[in-house]
């Protein structure tokens, strides 16, 4: 059972060869716990988040799998919460209802859709976007694209062309918009996407993001003004050897002509009007 997390369902022990009076006869000795009608823990009653999701799964039936904000966790694109789990299956398909779990009936969603990870039915990447787009932010949603792209799900290039042309869904026509090459910038960190706010309120136009300058990478750069922005985070973190390399990164810009500002974790977050102020006054100079 480890394949699923330690779960298991009453439909697999019985293709095993457990009737009910043997099944009966584990959960009275301890060796089964249930967690959903239909469903067991083995060999303990405690399981993890994704024993969790596998035991909803098999609860609801063949056909289920995770989708909406329970696909986004399990893909680590949202943090993981309690509350229900969220799950779908496809048209033709009959679920169960269990309580603490919400199951949708999905005819706009394809076998396509829907794949394995972890060991877990669930839609894919680019599906769980979709979902999410009809129920986040503008501004959240940017977030779990970002994220998406930076654990390599999926890149968003490949997911907005993805878009033309397919089916209607809720969601597709917010996704869409939320990958306009206009308005879409790719950041690494939610530190990096307060600054982002911060530029846009100091009347900055959209910059360049994560891009390859003078042999480094550089957060945010704008080259009508020739100006780079580092978002350093908690810098008093860094090694000496990091702190050097930061060095000579800032000189190799400097001679190339670049103005070069820095601006902590603790400026962004804390000291907004002070970052706006000196990016509007280092823009008018620049300009």
């Amino acid at each position: 059972m480890r394949a699923q997390h330690g779960v298991v369902g009453r439909a697999q022990l019985g293709e095993l060869g457990f009737g009910r009076a043997a099944i009966r006869h584990r959960v009275e000795r301890g060796q089964l716990h249930r967690v959903w009608p239909g469903v067991f823990a083995v060999g303990r009653p405690e399981v993890t988040g994704e024993g969790r999701w596998m035991a909803a799964v098999l609860a609801c039936g063949p056909g289920a799998f995770l989708s909406d904000r329970s696909a986004g966790e399990l893909w680590e694109i949202l943090r993981a919460r309690s509350g229900p789990i969220t799950l779908s299956v496809l048209p033709g398909r009959q679920p169960r209802r269990r309580r603490g779990l919400v199951v949708h009936r999905r005819s706009a969603l394809g076998e396509h859709d829907v794949t394995i990870h972890r060991g877990i039915p669930v839609t894919t990447p680019r599906a769980t976007l979709i979902d999410l787009a009809a129920q986040m932010s503008p501004r959240r949603l940017e977030a779990s694209v970002n994220e998406a792209d930076k654990l390599d799900l999926i890149d968003p290039e490949t997911l907005r062309t993805s878009l033309d042309g397919a089916v209607r869904r809720p969601g597709t026509a917010a996704l869409r918009r939320s990958l306009d090459r206009a308005t879409y910038t790719r950041t690494d960190s939610a530190l990096e996407r307060r600054f982002l706010k911060l530029a846009r309120e100091a009347g900055l136009p959209k910059p360049e993001t994560q891009k390859h300058l003078n042999g480094f990478r550089v957060d945010f750069h704008w080259p009508d003004l020739k100006l780079v922005v580092e978002t350093d985070g908690l810098r008093y973190h860094r090694t000496p050897a990091q702190q050097a390399e930061d060095r000579r990164r800032d000189q190799r810009h400097t001679v190339a002509g670049l103005t070069v500002l820095h601006f902590t974790h603790g400026q962004v977050t804390h000291e907004p009007a002070h970052v706006r102020a000196l990016l509007m006054a280092v823009t008018a100079r620049l300009r």
